[in-house]
């Protein structure tokens, strides 16, 4: 039951609503006018009995800015505002008023249009009397421009309906100030009258990019601070708002100079924590930062160990440009490591953070390690012998290991066995560079115990180096290397439907991602064309896969099976999707494997 008090002379069209989500008729609502309403029994209620609600219809102008005040005294008070015809909440308030339980939305339109504008309790369908109140508001004021705010200096300003307003409706004074990459500033605003929430950003074509913002600290309560480091040279905006649109009321803003970043040795160690009201890094995550000197070519070592949170690492240059970062490069766990070969003289910055938001205490240190010994050369078609000892180079994970280089074209195949009876065998294939990163990896894909065979396709013409370990970090001892050239990718054979291809799998074959070898036959099919595969073989596990092959290597991968027809045998039933050529692998699902099969590929009825 609702009756309508005219505040002014206004009038809407009773309009019906065809959100799945609005199940009642809702009531025409325009600015000046005051409802005085009950939620009870019959009103409309969400699933689960989430909560009860009445719906208005409001038509509003594009840009046109509206409050909403919605008191009651029985249940806790709740607005939201939708676009009619949908489900998703452009704006919502609980306690906006200020005065208890009452809510006041603040909201405008983009577009022109009718609007939801939904009264509801906050939770639970138990309700009560309420009164709604829609006003018109004033068109904002223009943004001003920023005044400009010194290191070290503290204003005093104040708050009022009369300020510009962001797009969630929050008043706000804008102070400018400019930075020099990596420089570091604490910024208080502190505010009786409201709760403060500062923020910082940078202008871009006209709107404001926020890059860091604080609510509220452990050492300041409701006040505000900010530890903020400039990411790059330049002006930035510190905007003092209020958490609340439509709070009001004076307050003081702070810029001092940030806390330095503490000074580590290449060589020591801290112990450190993380707290919710320290700063952010350059990375804009929390963070604590770490400075050191180092020499160009010098190779370091960065651990980060914590039992409270999974830690991450990550190194800057003199100029706040990410040079490398780390998640859980330790032997174990969650912890950090990171290893990297400086490019120049200078000071580096280290900044120690968790991998998600979260507090506590770290351990963290940095040495100096020996640097790579530089790859051999490596020819194809040549076997060495070698050792793994404690006077070869170190990854990240503390296995040692011999590196070696060669150089391919795009699309060349190649193949690195590594055999030893002393350790279980690592074989990885990167790009030459200055940084190791595994492109391939193979541990036991020999299929003979701990024996490895990495098959690789070269993306592209260049120097690449092949690096061989023990799996595990503490192992040493002799072993056997061979490097192959298996040229180029197999072309694709031809197989029509209702016949049989009869085939062996070798080690010249094509390799799959995982180094299993296969045969690939093409197929031209109709659109809704169904197909039954079928492969049987005695000597490997067989694995069928269907695609669509693309420009140069791509392969879209659409449907696959593995032992379908029994244990070892694969069987696919599979319709095309569109007229085309389609390409069905006959492969393994294990590395390694080689023998004879039958490939069947049938029409189904």
């Amino acid at each position: 039951m609702r009756r309508q008090t005219i505040l002014a002379a206004v009038s809407l069209m009773a309009l019906s609503i065809a959100a799945p989500a609005l199940a009642q008729r809702a009531e025409p609502l325009s600015p000046g006018v005051r409802v005085e309403g009950q939620i009870a029994d019959g009103d409309a209620t969400a699933a689960d009995d989430a909560y009860r609600y009445d719906d208005y219809l409001v038509r509003i102008r594009a840009g046109q800015r509206l409050e909403a005040v919605m008191r009651a005294e029985a249940f806790d008070a709740f607005l939201e505002v939708f676009r009619q015809g949908e489900s998703e909440s452009l704006a919502s308030d609980d306690d906006g008023l200020g005065e208890g339980t009452h809510s006041r939305l603040r909201f405008s339109a983009d577009q022109s249009g009718v609007y939801v504008l939904r009264a509801r309790t906050l939770s639970g369908v138990e309700g009560g009397a309420y009164s709604l109140a829609l006003t018109e508001r004033p068109a904002a004021a223009r943004p001003p421009r920023p005044s400009a705010i010194r290191l070290g200096q503290t204003v005093q300003g104040a708050l009022t309906a009369r300020d510009p307003e962001n797009a969630e409706g929050q008043a706000y004074d804008a102070y400018a100030f400019r930075a020099r990459a990596g420089e570091r500033f604490a910024i208080d605003l502190n505010a009786d009258a409201f709760d403060p929430v500062v923020r910082v950003g940078q202008m871009r074509a006209g709107e404001f990019n926020e890059l860091a913002m604080n609510d509220d600290t452990l050492a300041t309560g409701l006040n505000s601070r900010l530890i903020f480091t400039a990411p790059e040279n330049g002006d930035y905006i510190i905007r003092a708002t209020p958490l609340v649109p439509g709070s009001e009321g004076a307050y003081t803003l702070v810029l001092g100079r940030g806390p330095e970043a503490a000074a580590i040795e290449i060589g020591g160690s801290v112990e450190g924590s993380l707290a919710e009201d320290d700063g952010k890094g350059i990375g804009g995550a929390t963070a604590d930062t770490y400075q050191f000197s180092g020499r160009e070519g010098q190779r370091i070592r960065i651990d980060m160990s914590s039992d409270a949170f999974d830690t991450y690492l990550e190194l800057f240059d003199a100029s706040q440009i990410s040079l490398a970062q780390d998640d859980d490069g330790a032997a174990e766990g969650t912890n950090s490591r990171l290893t990297f070969t400086l490019p120049r003289t200078e000071t580096y910055t280290i900044e120690a953070r968790a991998f998600t938001e979260a507090t506590g205490g770290y351990s963290l240190s940095i040495s100096e390690v020996e640097p790579d010994k530089a790859p051999e050369l490596l020819p194809f078609g040549s076997t060495i012998q070698g050792e793994i000892s404690e006077a070869d180079s170190t990854d990240g994970e503390d296995r040692s290991f011999d590196a070696f280089t060669f150089r391919g074209a795009s699309g060349q195949r190649v193949q690195a066995i590594m055999r030893s009876g002393d350790f279980d065998t690592y074989l990885q294939v990167g790009r030459a560079g200055p940084e190791f990163e595994a492109l391939a990896s193979d541990d036991d894909g020999l299929g003979e115990g701990t024996d490895s065979r990495l098959s690789f396709t070269l993306p592209e013409e260049g120097d690449y180096v092949l690096r061989v370990s023990p799996l595990g970090s503490d192992a040493k001892g002799l072993y056997a290397l061979e490097l192959i050239d298996r040229g180029p990718q197999p072309q694709a054979g031809s197989v029509l439907v209702g016949a049989t291809a009869r085939g062996i799998l070798t080690e010249a074959d094509a390799t799959a991602e995982d180094n299993s070898f296969y045969d690939a036959y093409r197929v031209t099919l109709k659109e809704d064309e169904k197909l039954l595969i079928t492969m049987v073989s005695n000597e490997v596990d067989s694995f069928l896969v269907i695609g669509r092959p693309g420009e140069g290597e791509a392969f879209e991968v659409l449907g696959s099976d593995d032992d379908g027809l029994s244990d070892t045998h694969a069987k696919l039933e599979w319709t095309a999707p569109a007229d085309g050529v389609y390409e069905v692998r006959a492969g393994t699902f294990q590395q390694g494997q080689t023998g004879a099969y039958a490939l069947n590929v049938e029409k189904q009825p």
